[in-house]
């Protein structure tokens, strides 16, 4: 075997190596290019990728592989992403740790040097980790501000209720598949692998990523503009068709086009220019190994993390066999009324839904969601769970001023009916309403010791049972939320 047949020979089976290892982040990985629309580009990234270093091919033949030893610290630090996400369970950090692993592998069985000709396809590979869909809420409500503000200017009356929008023609949902999310991180991807193929100098690649992505955010609200103006003209079911058949790659295609058209007279690079120069990069490196020591402790590194996320993702600890909520003063339990409402809490191992009124006549909803511990798919805090069911009817409208340090929004059923929801996240002793520290207290928890349970704590009411106001009461009648999870937590 020639030197670059053995090195590839290595970059192959380490990298088989880490697969299997973290074969279940993979699959996740790949399942999710697959089934989810968001998505799919990534199944063009791969051979994209592939093709980006078959040009540079003629360019890496005269340079000489080597192993590294730095290499063992980016994997080492790819590790150390994983684990807060296994810790944690969050899977982008999971994936985003696989992904860097990966890359660590081919610094390690090919050198420095090898790495710097390549660092772009590398660096593309980070696209390939599934991110993004927390800015839906922010595009769905921006997507909603844009559209109504179109609608005034075109003389046609509208009303906004966070990402709900009521015209004469009907009642309109700035739904999550509406936020343009999907088409705002494969024009990302697009905009990348193009900047890098048509502009030498790094200004114009940066402004040409910023203007791609402002463009099709611009273009997906007037696509929502248009859909309500459509439904002026023909009714809301012609409009929703209309809508249904442009709004896919034949519109992502056509907002593609206007980019590229746009900023074709500014195009410096030639076509199939690798886009590389490997002018110094001839020789070894510095801290070259010998492959019988640099391979063995490649390999041990994701060895030892694996472990390591075995022993901090297996613990729990025991709820109570049943949790309780007890009226407090001046409220007693009642029937359910109104609208019906129950949030979602996946993987949840006890689930309590009581409802209460006051001598006032004022009701709220307290909901619960109990986990003896946390991992993937059950989760205090993930995308899809809590007030809001994504398969409901019940639909996010805005954020409120927070109650008692809840999270604390208003939500919308078709009606319309108004519904006011605090949620706070309990994990050990940690007793929040932000769910990037509920996620710091459950890393924390796994990483070091601490209790594993969580609950997830909701004391919702409708508006016309009192709302906001009937939720500050109840709470303060019961002590205040600490007092109510501790309750909840008793072994009785």
């Amino acid at each position: 075997m020639t030197l670059w047949q053995r090195h590839l020979a290595a970059l192959a089976l380490l990298s088989a190596a880490i697969l299997a290892i973290f074969w279940r982040d993979a699959a996740d990985m790949a399942g999710i290019w697959w089934h989810s629309s968001t998505f799919t580009h990534c199944l063009l990234m791969v051979p994209m990728i592939g093709w980006l270093v078959s040009l540079r091919v003629p360019l890496l033949r005269p340079l000489t592989p080597a192993y590294w030893w730095p290499a063992l610290l980016w994997m080492a630090g790819a590790g150390l992403v994983w684990l807060v996400g296994e810790a944690a369970g969050v899977g982008l950090f999971r994936q985003l740790g696989l992904v860097l692993m990966l890359q660590g592998a081919v610094a390690a069985t090919l050198g420095e040097k090898l790495v710097r000709a390549l660092l772009f396809p590398l660096g593309c590979a980070l696209l390939l980790v599934p991110f993004g869909e927390e800015l839906v809420p922010l595009l769905q409500t921006f997507t909603a501000h844009i559209s109504v503000a179109l609608l005034h200017l075109s003389g046609i009356s509208a009303e906004m209720q966070g990402v709900f929008v009521t015209t004469r023609a009907g009642f309109f949902e700035v739904a999550e598949e509406c936020s343009g999310v999907n088409f705002l991180i494969a024009m990302l991807a697009y905009s990348v692998f193009a900047a890098h193929l048509c502009f030498k100098g790094w200004t114009r690649r940066i402004v040409f990523v910023v203007l791609a992505l402002a463009t099709t955010i611009l273009a997906n609200a007037l696509r929502a503009y248009g859909t309500m103006v459509a439904a002026e003209i023909w009714g809301i079911e012609a409009a929703g068709g209309i809508d249904h058949i442009f709004y896919g790659w034949i519109f992502f295609g056509l907002v593609i086009l206007v980019v590229m058209l746009a900023a074709r007279r500014w195009f410096d690079r030639p076509a199939n220019d690798a886009a590389v120069d490997v002018r110094g990069l001839d020789g070894l490196p510095r801290f070259a190994g010998a492959a019988k020591a640099v391979l063995p402790a490649a390999l041990a590194v994701p060895l030892i993390f694996a472990g390591w996320g075995i022993l901090v993702g297996g613990r729990s600890a025991p709820l109570p066999d049943t949790m309780t909520v007890k009226a407090p003063p001046g409220w007693r339990e009642a029937r359910g009324e109104g609208t019906a409402w129950a949030p979602r809490f996946d993987g949840a191992d006890q689930r309590l839904l009581r409802h209460f009124v006051d001598e006032k006549g004022r009701g709220v909803t307290v909901a619960i969601g109990g986990y003896e511990r946390q991992a993937e798919g059950r989760e205090v805090v993930a995308f899809g769970q809590g007030a809001v069911d994504p398969d409901s009817k019940w639909g996010w409208s805005a954020s409120l001023p927070a109650i008692e340090g809840a999270k604390t929004e208003r939500l919308l059923h078709p009606g319309p009916v108004l519904r006011d929801a605090a949620t706070w996240y309990v994990v050990g002793a940690d007793v929040t309403g932000d769910p990037r520290r509920a996620k710091l207290a459950g890393l924390k928890a796994r990483l070091l010791g601490g209790d594993p349970r969580a609950l997830s704590l909701i004391i919702s009411s409708e508006e016309r049972h009192g709302g906001r106001n009937a939720i500050e009461d109840f709470l303060s009648a019961s002590g205040g939320a600490k007092a109510m999870a501790d309750r909840a937590l008793e072994t009785r």
